[in-house]
């Protein structure tokens, strides 16, 4: 089953949710972005198809990676190479996506391969530049994975969140996310004055600042709670159980253990540890 559905949202920028299975509907889906000649995010590899004619029928000669995963960056090495689309990034994605990387089976399945692509690093960590709706901020914004960054549009009070979001209360986590930085960088997002949050998995159309606000307090509440607990000398384990967190074992095992809500008690655990090493 393939997805491909189109939103607009506030001032003409367009959304399309893609999604992709062997049968039945797509587990995940993943949302990319177009206004003016730009796109924001490439989809994943397995919606090429759709992915590059959309592309193609907005002449999109700009493509801006919020980071390097393969639900992101998937089909920019075909967009650049079909159209000769400048694609650019954080420092960090640069050096990511020079040569291939691997990724898990269950990666694979859900949004396909990765392909190695020439990336323009985006004037630095923070840097900006002019577009048909203002001025677009690149904001760096690690914990999810090192290279993230957050685009801000702050005329039009507009943020294109990556994976920064996903929702106000979190679910799961990536064995090799960083619960310690992200709240950083939620803090540091939470400061700016927008109203549209265009996340690549769940837009917000309207009170954007107050949904990652939102996700702000829950993982903070989280964290201290796990800190509380762990000081005390219980397990990881026990932790879990105490807190009254619940695990998607679907989810859990169809990922190999990389993605569950125990490994965001690890998370917290493991930024408090090596914090307090520094």
């Amino acid at each position: 089953m393939r997805v491909c559905k189109s939103y607009t949202f506030d001032h003409g920028i367009r959304g399309f949710k893609l999604g992709w299975s062997l049968a039945g509907p797509p587990l995940m889906t993943v949302y990319c972005y177009i206004f003016d000649y730009i796109m924001m995010d490439a989809g994943q590899s397995h919606m090429g198809k759709e992915v590059l004619a959309i592309a193609r029928e907005n002449q999109v000669n700009q493509l801006f990676l919020t980071h390097h995963h393969e639900d992101h960056s998937g089909n920019g090495a075909m967009i650049h190479k079909k159209l000769g689309t400048q694609v650019f990034g954080h420092p960090l994605t640069v050096e990511k996506l020079k040569k291939p990387y691997r990724i898990l089976p269950y990666q694979s399945y859900v949004w396909g391969k990765t392909t190695p692509l020439d990336v323009s690093a985006f004037s630095g960590s923070t840097g900006s530049m002019e577009t048909s709706l203002g001025k677009m901020v690149s904001i760096h914004t690690p914990g999810h994975a090192r290279d993230h960054v957050v685009y801000f549009l702050p005329e039009k009070g507009v943020v294109f969140s990556g994976d920064l979001y996903l929702g106000d209360r979190i679910r799961y986590f990536r064995a090799d996310e960083d619960m310690g930085t992200q709240i950083d960088s939620l803090k540091k997002i939470a400061k700016l004055d927008f109203s549209t949050l265009l996340c690549s998995h769940n837009p917000r159309q309207h009170k954007g600042r107050q949904h990652i606000q939102n996700k702000l307090d829950y993982l903070e509440n989280l964290y201290g709670n796990i800190i509380r607990q762990w000081k005390t000398g219980m397990t990881e384990k026990e932790i879990f159980r105490v807190l009254k967190l619940k695990e998607n074992y679907f989810t859990k095992y169809f990922c190999f253990g990389n993605v569950s809500m125990l490994n965001g008690v690890k998370s917290a655990i493991r930024h408090y540890e090596n914090r307090n090493r520094a």
